[in-house]
């Protein structure tokens, strides 16, 4: 008690001197010399440990230890949608590796000089042909259990050979069944399946939405077995408005990272079906994948597994959407051409030679309007007609050329397939 009553007057001094501005600085520091010294003797003398009440305090879980499962084995920790969908489609995921050969001619700049040629004489070796192996890599999924795999014809056309790796390690032989470039579809049979090998569940990818999630499954650059994650960020997508217009698909846009090596995986919905095949990426685009719609793949895959070659109707000219806003434009510029209708549809820009739109007169400048009595609102409503008729039928096209309307009759021809 002695001792607290002298701390208690040892401070109330320290006030008193802190009131007197000519003493306080010299008055403070000795008070506090004393009242520190003080406090030592006491915890000296009474043997107060302060970590010593702080180790019989109950101590607290940190927030990392509240976060973290604990070791107890007996608890189950629940998985997410991403792990439960890749753990249902995953085993069916393989790495497709091709090789082909390529030929090209051997020349010698030496011996192509021609006062060396006439002087030293033909090398007989400077034109032999030179054989080089190229090889490629992709991905792919198992569509029926006998070892049928659906994947990206830009994947395995052409190829020598086609090595197929299954995600447990075993390696088969392929054998390219059908390929279409138009849809850019392949099917490989797998060579020597001695048991029934895991299938992709297909979905219906006429029922996916934009905002949906989209899981991307693949080999990228070589690395097996990748997963990643994003949405559906469109639907429809032409090919002529991602830059390949030799194609005839409306794809799903994704921001699912796609990588060299992916092409041929599935994109997979939430639920785990594949609602998908990626086939392309932008180069001068972060973050943009594109993806065949699943449908577009069941329907010609019978057809791809009997190795039948897929014929598609065309009239044989570029197009593209006409407004009357943009004719509008066009008309009013001294420049143009010439005067367009103002109207919808789509203009002709090119005609290509050896068509049925050129046998039928059609030119460029050239503004069609109606198929067989419909209205034509634009370039990809035309497309799709004709993508829905059949090789060798008769169109009849009304379209606008200056001001005025004619009448053409077109028969559509069977687009070459390169494969």
């Amino acid at each position: 008690m002695k001792i607290l009553l002298l701390m208690f007057s040892q401070f109330f001094s320290a006030a008193q001197a802190w009131c007197s501005p000519k003493r306080w600085s010299t008055i403070l520091r000795r008070r506090i010399q004393v009242i520190l010294a003080t406090l030592l003797w006491v915890s000296t003398t009474l043997g107060v440990s302060i970590p010593a009440q702080a180790e019989s305090m109950t101590p607290r879980s940190s927030p990392a230890a509240q976060i973290l499962p604990t070791a107890d084995s007996s608890k189950i920790v629940p998985h997410n949608f991403i792990s439960d969908a890749v753990q249902k489609v995953g085993a069916t995921v393989v790495r497709i590796d091709t090789e082909r050969t390529v030929v090209r001619p051997t020349v010698d700049p030496f011996f192509d000089d021609p006062f060396l040629r006439d002087f030293l004489g033909p090398d007989p070796y400077s034109r032999r042909p030179r054989e080089d192996r190229l090889r490629g890599q992709g991905s792919g999924f198992i569509i029926d259990s006998s070892g049928v795999i659906l994947t990206n014809a830009h994947v395995v056309s052409k190829a020598d050979t086609v090595s197929v790796t299954l995600k447990d390690g075993r390696i088969f032989e392929g054998d390219v069944r059908g390929v279409d470039e138009v849809s850019d579809l392949a099917v490989v049979k797998l060579k020597g399946v001695n048991e029934p090998l895991p299938v992709a569940p297909l979905g219906n990818s006429d029922q996916a939405q934009v905002g949906d999630w989209a899981i991307a499954v693949g080999n990228p650059v070589g690395l097996d077995n990748t997963v990643t994650l994003g949405i559906i960020s469109t639907l429809h997508r032409t090919s002529a408005e991602i830059g390949i217009p030799g194609k005839r698909l409306d794809f799903i846009q994704t921001d699912a990272a796609i990588n060299p090596g992916n092409s041929g995986g599935p994109l997979l919905s939430d639920a785990g079906e594949v609602i998908g095949i990626n086939t392309a990426i932008r180069a001068d685009a972060m973050g943009i994948g594109f993806a065949i719609p699943i449908n577009k793949a069941k329907s010609l895959q019978d057809r791809l597994v009997r190795g039948e070659t897929i014929a598609y109707p065309y009239v044989g000219v570029q197009m593209t959407t006409l407004t009357p806003q943009q004719a509008q434009v066009n008309n009013n510029d001294p420049n143009s051409p010439f005067i367009l209708p103002e109207t919808n549809g789509a203009l002709v820009m090119k005609v290509f030679p050896n068509t049925p739109a050129a046998a039928a007169g059609i030119r460029w400048g050239d503004v069609i309007v109606a198929v067989d009595g419909q209205p034509i609102k634009d370039a990809n409503q035309l497309q799709t007609l004709v993508e829905n008729s059949e090789v060798g039928q008769k169109l009849q096209l009304t379209l606008k050329r200056g001001d005025r309307t004619q009448q053409v009759a077109v028969r559509t021809a069977a687009l070459e397939n390169t494969a």
